[in-house]
C-alpha cells in the first residue's frame, strides 16, 4: 500500500499551515481514511516524547491526535530547537544530533534528504493517506538549494499542493502571485489551488478579487476560511495569545501569571490552564505586568542559563520573590524547575556562553547541564499528601539535559519509579508554597490538575468552580470544529478529485 498524499504549503510563516493540516487530517479521519500527518523538518521549541523516547514537534503530535493516532517520529523526522539567534539543537529521528549553526546544518543536507525521504516512504507504506505540511514559504529562493520540507518533499511524495495565505496580514493576492511566480514550471504544475485564511468582512466584496486572481493564474481558490478567535490549535513556535480570561460567571477564579521567558519551550504544557473557564492566565514580560497573582509559573526553557539571566536583568527575579513572600504560590516546570534552585551550571557551554548563573534560591539544589539528553515517557503515582489526599495516576514526559543534585530532602510529589530519585520527578517545599517538576504534559491529567488547583484555591480561600473542566473532551470538540470549518468553508469535493 502506498498512501495518497496532499500537501499544504504557505506564502510565509504563521499563515495557517499547521491549522489546515490538522483540519484536513481530521476531515479525512472522519471520512474513514487511515490518515497520518507528516512534516519533514520542523523548527520549534514545543516538542513531545513518544512512547519510544523519541522527540518530535508538538504540531505533528496534535495532527496525529486529529487522525486518532499515537504520534511517531516518522511524522517529523527532523526537528530544530533554537537555543540562540544562529544556533539550534538538531533532533534527527527523535535523537539529538548535535548543536549547529545554519552552515553546519546545511553541510549535512544530502544525509538529511535521505532521512526525510525514507521516513516519508515508510509512513506512506503504513497509511492510506498522508497530509503533508510545508514550512515557511516555497519561494525563499536564497534557501531553495537546501529545501527539505517544501517542493522537494512534494516531488518525492508525488503530492498535489495547496498554497494558503493569511488575508488578515494584507496583500494576500500579491502574496499568492509572488509565491507562484517564483516557483519553477514543474513546481507550478504541482500547485492545484489556493486557500485564503483569516478573512473577516463581506465575502461579496472579496469575490471579484478571487475571480480576477483565478483568471490571472488559471487555478482555483478552493475556499475562504473565516477569522476565528476562539479556535484552539497546538502552536509549534509562537504563543497564540498572551491573555486568557476566565468566563464572566466563573466561580473561584484563579489568577495565573506565566513568565514569558525569551527561550520559552513547551508552553503547550499550560493549555489545560489557559482554556479552563475558571482561570485567568496571562504571560508576563515585565515586572509592571505581574501584579499579585495566585500562582506564578516558570515554564520550560531551551536556554535556562540565559533565560535566568534575563529575569535578573529585568528585575523579574526580585518581583517573583516579593510575590512569593506576599502569598503567591510558584510552580516551575523543567527549565523553570531548575530556576527554583541555587545555581544552574553549563560547564561545557551546551546552551549558553556562560558557565553558570544563580537561581531563585527557593530550593536547595544545583543543576548541571550534560551532553546526554533524557527523553522518556513516565507513568507515576502521586504520594498521599495535603495536595493529593488520595494516590492518583499521572502520565507525562521528560525532555531535559539538566541533572539536579539535591542538598536538602523535600517532600516528593510522586512515588519512586525504578531506581530514580522521586525528587527528580517533582517536589514541594515544606511550607507547601513552591512546586517543581521535570514533567511535561502532567497538567493534561484532569484529576491531578484538579487536586493542585483545589489545593491553591483552599489556600487562597476561594470556592470551587461549579463545573469541572474536562480537557480531553475539550480537545476533541476543538478538533471536530476544525473539520466542520473545512466542510463549510472549502470545496473539499473538488480537492478530493485532484488527489
Amino acid at each position: 500500500m502506498t498512501a495518497k498524499t496532499l500537501m499544504i504549503q504557505g506564502t510565509g510563516s504563521g499563515v495557517g499551515k499547521s491549522l489546515l493540516t490538522a483540519a484536513f487530517c481530521r476531515y479525512f479521519y472522519q471520512a474513514g481514511y487511515k490518515v497520518a500527518p507528516f512534516k519533514a523538518q520542523n523548527m520549534a521549541l514545543n516538542s513531545f516524547v513518544t512512547e519510544r523516547g523519541e522527540e518530535m514537534g508538538r504540531a505533528q503530535v496534535y495532527q496525529a491526535e486529529a487522525c486518532g493516532l499515537k504520534p511517531e517520529v516518522l511524522m517529523n523526522p527532523i526537528l530544530l530547537k533554537p537555543s540562540g539567534d544562529n544556533n539550534s539543537q538538531v533532533i534527527v529521528m527523535g535523537k539529538p544530533d548535535g548543536s549547529r549553526n545554519a552552515k553546519d546544518f546545511y553541510a549535512r543536507h544530502l544525509r538529511h534528504k535521505e532521512i526525510v525521504t525514507q521516513a516519508l516512504a515508510e509512513l506512506r507504506s503504513k497509511y492510506e493517506m498522508v497530509i503533508i505540511e510545508g514550512a515557511g514559504s516555497p519561494a525563499e529562493i536564497n534557501l531553495k538549494q537546501w529545501d527539505l520540507v517544501n517542493m522537494f518533499i512534494a516531488e518525492k511524495a508525488e503530492a498535489p499542493v495547496l498554497i494558503v495565505g493569511d488575508i488578515d496580514k494584507g496583500g494576500v493576492f500579491a502574496w499568492f502571485k509572488g509565491t507562484y511566480d517564483l516557483l519553477s514550471k514543474t513546481e507550478q504544475d504541482r500547485v492545484i489551488g489556493f486557500i485564503i485564511n483569516k478573512f473577516r468582512g463581506d465575502r461579496d466584496l472579496l469575490q471579484p478579487g478571487i475571480e480576477q486572481f483565478e483568471e490571472m493564474i488559471g487555478k482555483p481558490v478552493f475556499g475562504v476560511l473565516p477569522y476565528i478567535r476562539d479556535m484552539v490549535v497546538d502552536e509549534e513556535d509562537s504563543l497564540p495569545q498572551r491573555f486568557y480570561s476566565a468566563e464572566n460567571d466563573a466561580q473561584g477564579v484563579l489568577n495565573v501569571a506565566v513568565i514569558e521567558l525569551p527561550r520559552i519551550s513547551n508552553f503547550t504544557d499550560l493549555s489545560p490552564l489557559a482554556y479552563d473557564p475558571s482561570i485567568s492566565l496571562q504571560y508576563i514580560q515585565h515586572p509592571s505586568q505581574l501584579g499579585n497573582p495566585d500562582l506564578i509559573i516558570l515554564p520550560g526553557s531551551k536556554n535556562t542559563v540565559d533565560d535566568m539571566n534575563s529575569l535578573n536583568q529585568q528585575c523579574l527575579t526580585r518581583e517573583i520573590l516579593k510575590c512569593h513572600e506576599a502569598g503567591t504560590m510558584i510552580l516551575g516546570i523543567c527549565g523553570g524547575f531548575q530556576m527554583l534552585g541555587e545555581k544552574i551550571k553549563d560547564p561545557e557551554y551546551l546552551e549558553s556562553r556562560e558557565r553558570e548563573t544563580d537561581g531563585l534560591g527557593l530550593f536547595d539544589f544545583e543543576t548541571t547541564l550534560v551532553a546526554e539528553k533524557l527523553t522518556r515517557q513516565v507513568q507515576l503515582e502521586t504520594v498521599k499528601s495535603r495536595v493529593f489526599p488520595e494516590g492518583l495516576q499521572c502520565e507525562g514526559y521528560e525532555i531535559h539535559m539538566g541533572r539536579t543534585t539535591f542538598r536538602t530532602t523535600y517532600p516528593a510529589l510522586f512515588s519512586a519509579s525504578n531506581s530514580d530519585d522521586p525528587m527528580n520527578f517533582g517536589i514541594i517545599n515544606q511550607a507547601g508554597t513552591v512546586f517543581g517538576t521535570y514533567l511535561h504534559g502532567f497538567l493534561d491529567n484532569d484529576l491531578f490538575r484538579e487536586n493542585i488547583l483545589r489545593y491553591i484555591r483552599n489556600a487562597k480561600g476561594l470556592p470551587e468552580p461549579k463545573n469541572k473542566f474536562d480537557y480531553a473532551q475539550f480537545r476533541t470538540r476543538e478538533l471536530d470544529k476544525l473539520a466542520d470549518l473545512v466542510k463549510t468553508s472549502i470545496n473539499m469535493e473538488a480537492i478530493e478529485r485532484k488527489l
